[in-house]
């Protein structure tokens, strides 16, 4: 009967990595300021724990991995590496750090501002999980009040909410667009109310917040979409008309995909953004983190619109 392998120490394992890394034994001791024979020793206590040889030590003087040997250095790794990230973590968490956040953005927020925002706070806070939702409207704030996220980027909001605080960070501009096909722009500039006589695809509220608001509904033939990805494509399909963040369609403008129509009551605007959070439980270190890097880019943004 083959008996089942020991568990080896962390010790023995640093050990292990130690040689595999400097390449010989006395280097190992050496950078472990321990006695060669000591080496030796953590190492031929680890094979007999494991029941396998680690190291060719008969045919070249160097100590070569065997296959055993290779396969034991991946999963020692791992686990040597875990030890590291759990002692990050908790050391992050005696300074205050969060152990984790949940991030919940608008839809409409600018990619570039996401992607940028995310890349930064993940070289930051190596050690931090990040959890990110992406909302529509009403739905931001409603998670926060929720308590499913600790911090949100929440789109405009007609009224005050007891309990949460709001901090501008910017905004995006909307514009309505149509296919290059659709009568709205096949016209060129149009009359008051030329709208509402065409369908105007609506980026519906999920949430109770902000359910049977309209928000820059001017149609009276209206098609409801939970999706800005799906408003997006019918759009470009010539199903309708609506408003859409410049920088989603940036490119359909460019190539001819998309028009941006002239309706004199409906020529789009800004679309402000706040960061909120709820009282009760203010942003720790890296929340707050990611509350100044996005008021870092709203600041940008409005200086490169002065240029």
């Amino acid at each position: 009967m083959i008996p089942d392998p020991g568990t080896p120490t962390l010790d023995q394992l640093r050990v292990f990595l130690t040689v595999v890394d400097v390449g010989s034994f006395a280097g190992a001791a050496r950078k472990l300021h321990r006695a060669t024979s000591v080496v030796s020793y953590s190492i031929a206590n680890l094979e007999m724990q494991l029941g396998v040889s680690l190291f060719d030590r008969k045919t070249t003087r160097k100590p070569q991995l065997t296959d055993a040997g290779r396969t034991v250095l991946a999963e020692a790794r791992t686990i040597y590496n875990g030890i590291d990230g759990l002692r990050a973590k908790v050391r992050g968490l005696l300074h205050g750090l969060e152990a984790e956040v949940h991030l919940v953005l608008d839809v409409m927020m600018p990619g570039e501002r996401v992607v940028d925002a995310l890349k930064a706070f993940r070289e930051e806070f190596a050690t931090v999980s990040l959890h990110l939702h992406v909302e529509a409207l009403g739905a931001v704030a409603q998670k926060v009040l929720d308590r499913g996220a600790s911090l949100g980027v929440s789109g405009p909001l007609t009224h005050s909410l007891d309990g949460i605080e709001r901090i501008g960070v910017g905004s995006v501009a909307l514009i309505p667009v149509a296919a290059p096909d659709h009568p709205l722009a096949a016209s060129g500039p149009n009359a008051p109310g030329a709208g509402r006589g065409h369908v105007q695809l609506v980026l519906t509220d999920r949430s109770r917040l902000t359910q049977d608001q309209e928000f820059a509904v001017v149609g009276t033939r209206t098609w409801r979409l939970a999706d800005l990805g799906a408003k997006h494509m019918l759009l470009r399909e010539g199903i309708g008309w609506g408003n859409m963040p410049i920088d989603r369609v940036s490119e359909d403008l460019a190539s001819g995909r998309l028009v941006r129509l002239e309706l004199p009551d409906c020529i789009g605007g800004d679309y402000a953004f706040d960061v909120i959070y709820r009282t009760d439980t203010p942003p720790g270190p890296a929340a707050k983190w990611l509350i100044e890097r996005f008021r870092t880019q709203a600041a940008d943004d409005a200086r490169d619109a002065q240029d």
